[in-house]
């Protein structure tokens, strides 16, 4: 049994713990590795170390950072195959999504280089007379990047880490104990590509000890990705302590198709948004609201395109649905198939009892459809978290809209038309932070921010896009006189210091 190392001054370093999170290949079921749960002096000294790090690393100059960022974006080019089935091997993915995941870290990586550009400040000479202002955009400090075992390539290492250190902060990233190999062997190549000792560290510990980086006086900010209770939990303790936080948190994404829409195409752009990922992503699209005169035909249309997907292992390029993370996460979902069908939801597709013939004791669920599910069911309601796709009927788009907005997450929302009018009524009205119109997963490209809303996120800057760069910074701003031979003469000074333009 492989026990990992964790991250730290550009070092694989043994905890002294006795304390272990278990790492498994969800395709075959097999315990692959350990994964240390930090002790609380530990993870101490990588506040410290990170805290002594930021003086240097924050001073360095801009072009600097971004110059270390390319080669991390070379290196990630040029590993693309290993660190693809890195995440296929820890997580479940299927080889494309696990490519995916790879290339979403990549591309925040290629946001972060143009910070030059974004962290550039204004100025505005004779505010008054002879008075010139300036703004700059500087870092904060040590930010600590809490993350899901659900992406474990692209939040760490590209939602979190580019941004926060090109703007010159340094980061702990506290990697899933379930899938901490990727963002542990990404660390490694910002160590190859040159960044400084004590400027990224990776690790792994349990809640009890995580509690020391919320409140840490050493620690600046927290960007979180989780469920809605743990980030509800970390935005009040950490803002009390006077962190910036950002939360990223659950969802229950619905897609109304309307009659009009054009039914095929978007069963399979529901079908890749329902069970790509194997459903454990906060953008999935669980809940299809459907127009009454063409549910019949689009339930039949789902239900033939999910039977065909091919279920293997995710590290098999013939894949199209991978297993759920893990054992524990396997019999959760198939706890909430059951809880469905005792709501009185229409099977159309029951998922459980599927067994891969070639990894028999993989944690591998099938496509799972209800049917005539009702706004009181929880199963459609709730966040799942699987390869589980649950459609509510509706007669029209203002029934439609108004179910939708009932739900206390916004995370996305997804119409399907072919109609102009009922698409901009759509993105005027949803409660949603990120809309599709005829796109089952509208998550922007990184330089636009990930913008969720209602419980779905906690905070005031989202990650990614301008307000990424935001978060991680701060506004100074400067105002300048310079004495000509005249005023240098001068012994009095008006109240405002020539701030301000009386009349």
């Amino acid at each position: 049994m492989k026990t990992l190392k964790y991250f730290f001054e550009n070092q694989s370093c043994e905890s002294k713990t006795d304390k272990f999170y278990e790492v498994y290949n969800p395709s075959t079921g097999e315990h692959v590795a350990n994964m240390p749960r930090l002790t609380l002096d530990e993870v101490k000294t990588v506040i410290k170390s990170s805290k002594q790090s930021y003086s240097s690393w924050s001073d360095a100059p801009i072009t600097k950072r971004v110059q270390i960022l390319y080669k991390v974006k070379q290196l990630l080019e040029e590993n693309l195959d290993e660190l693809t089935h890195l995440v296929a091997f820890e997580h479940g993915k299927s080889w494309s999504e696990a490519k995916g995941d790879v290339l979403k870290a990549i591309e925040g990586t290629e946001h972060a280089i143009s910070a030059p550009a974004l962290m550039m400040g204004e100025s505005l000479m004779n505010i008054s007379k002879g008075y010139d202002t300036v703004t700059y955009r500087e870092p904060l400090g040590v930010f600590v990047g809490i993350c899901p075992f659900n992406f474990p390539a692209m939040i760490p290492m590209g939602w979190m880490v580019p941004m926060c250190l090109v703007t010159g902060n340094t980061m702990i990233v506290k990697a899933s104990g379930a899938t901490p190999m990727s963002a542990l062997r990404i660390a490694e190549l910002y160590k190859q590509a040159g960044l400084p000792s004590g400027v990224l560290s990776v690790i792994s510990c349990d809640r009890e000890v995580t509690n020391e980086l919320l409140v840490n006086d050493d620690i600046a900010g927290i960007s979180f990705v989780g469920s809605t209770a743990v980030g509800s939990y970390i935005y009040k303790t950490a803002a009390a302590a006077g962190k910036r936080v950002q939360a990223l948190c659950e969802a229950k994404n619905h897609a109304l198709v309307l009659e009009d829409a054009a039914l095929e195409r978007s069963a399979a752009g529901i079908i890749n948004a329902a069970f790509g990922c194997a459903g454990e992503r906060c953008m999935a699209l669980p809940v299809i609201v459907a127009q009454e005169s063409i549910a019949d035909k689009l339930v039949a249309l789902l239900k033939g395109q999910a039977e065909k997907l091919v279920i293997g292992a995710a590290y098999d390029k013939n894949s199209q649905l991978g297993p759920v993370y893990s054992a524990s996460h396997k019999k959760s979902v198939e706890n909430w198939i059951q809880k469905g069908i005792d709501e009185g939801a229409k099977v159309v597709l029951d998922g459980r009892g599927y067994i891969n013939p070639e990894n028999p004791n993989g944690f591998y669920l099938a496509p799972t459809i209800f049917d005539y599910v009702t706004p009181e069911m929880t199963i459609g309601t709730e966040e799942v978290f699987g390869p589980v796709l649950c459609v509510k009927r509706v007669k029209d788009f203002e029934e439609g809209i108004k179910l939708m907005n009932a739900s206390p997450f916004a995370n996305g929302s997804v119409i399907y038309t072919q109609n102009g009018y009922y698409s901009r009524e759509f993105v005027k009205r949803t409660d949603g932070g990120m809309v599709g119109i005829n796109v089952g997963i509208p998550v922007p490209v990184g330089f636009f921010s990930f913008t969720g809303h209602k419980k779905s996120f906690f905070g005031d800057l989202h990650i990614l896009g301008k307000d990424g760069m935001r978060f991680f910074t701060e506004t100074k701003t400067v105002t300048s006189h310079w004495f000509d031979e005249e005023e240098k003469k001068q012994t009095k000074v008006t109240t405002w210091d020539g701030t301000i333009n009386e009349k």
